[in-house]
């Protein structure tokens, strides 16, 4: 099952979109349309990633040009953009604002203004199979396990599209696969940026990311092979550049 967006139009589009400052643009001009179910973002630190993330999530406006998530503006229509749109970022101790389980997750069900988020956040334990987490305070849970929760705060709300920022980062590798695997479980569109090309080999598409524009944008079998072979020069390089320093 997918969760679909309410009508035919983009599910995002960014038109010319650029986000500079003072010294000049960070990303773009951008032009984009996504569509697809699973969609891979890669580049280097520093290339505009995040930026994009922020930029389609509505946390953020553009400088110059548009940008609509399901035909409206995320950065002007909030509430809207909740319904439709859910980020996981990298560390989960800057996402997660409560001091236990029950609270974090009900909080963003009140943001929709849920009629019993107290009971949507028991069943949605039950159905994670965390109903031991029932009360919990988040500072028993490990890193995975807060990352995890922040997870289940997501999918409590029933975006249609998933933002994940380096979602694995700090994770051990057992850790990171489950939930990698729960995550690929979700009907939501999944908008996945990371640093290991494997994890995106089996996605619809990918987007390179350089210096803030769009160096390549196609299937993971063109776009990925590109990519690391060009960080393999890069890191012969840094590697040329430390050991004649």
């Amino acid at each position: 099952m997918t969760l679909s967006t309410p009508t035919s139009i983009a599910a995002i589009s960014l038109t010319g979109a650029l986000v500079s400052y003072g010294a000049g643009p960070v990303l773009g001009p951008l032009t984009l349309e996504m569509n697809e179910q699973r969609i891979g973002i890669v580049g280097r630190n520093g290339s505009g990633k995040s930026t994009l993330v922020a930029l389609m999530a509505g946390l953020m406006s553009a400088t110059e040009g548009q940008v609509l998530l399901e035909g409206f503006d995320p950065a002007r229509e909030r509430k809207q953009a909740l319904r439709a749109i859910g980020v996981l970022f990298q560390n989960p101790d800057r996402q997660i604002i409560f001091p236990t389980v029950d609270e974090e997750l009900a909080f963003g069900l009140k943001q929709l203004d849920h009629n019993d988020p107290a009971g949507a956040v028991q069943a949605l334990l039950v159905r994670e199979g965390r109903a031991d987490w029932a009360g919990r305070l988040v500072a028993a849970l490990s890193q995975g396990q807060r990352q995890y929760l922040c997870v289940m705060a997501i999918l409590a709300m029933e975006p249609r599209t998933i933002l994940l920022d380096e979602p694995l980062s700090g994770l051990d590798l057992p850790t990171a696969a489950r939930l990698m695997a729960r995550l690929d479980r979700a009907p939501q569109r999944l908008i996945t940026i990371s640093h290991d090309p494997k994890i995106l080999s089996d996605y619809d598409r990918v987007l390179w990311i350089d210096q803030g524009l769009c160096r390549a944008d196609g299937p993971p079998a063109q776009v990925l092979p590109a990519y690391e072979q060009t960080m393999a020069q890069l890191a012969m390089q840094d590697a040329d550049t430390d050991l004649s320093a």
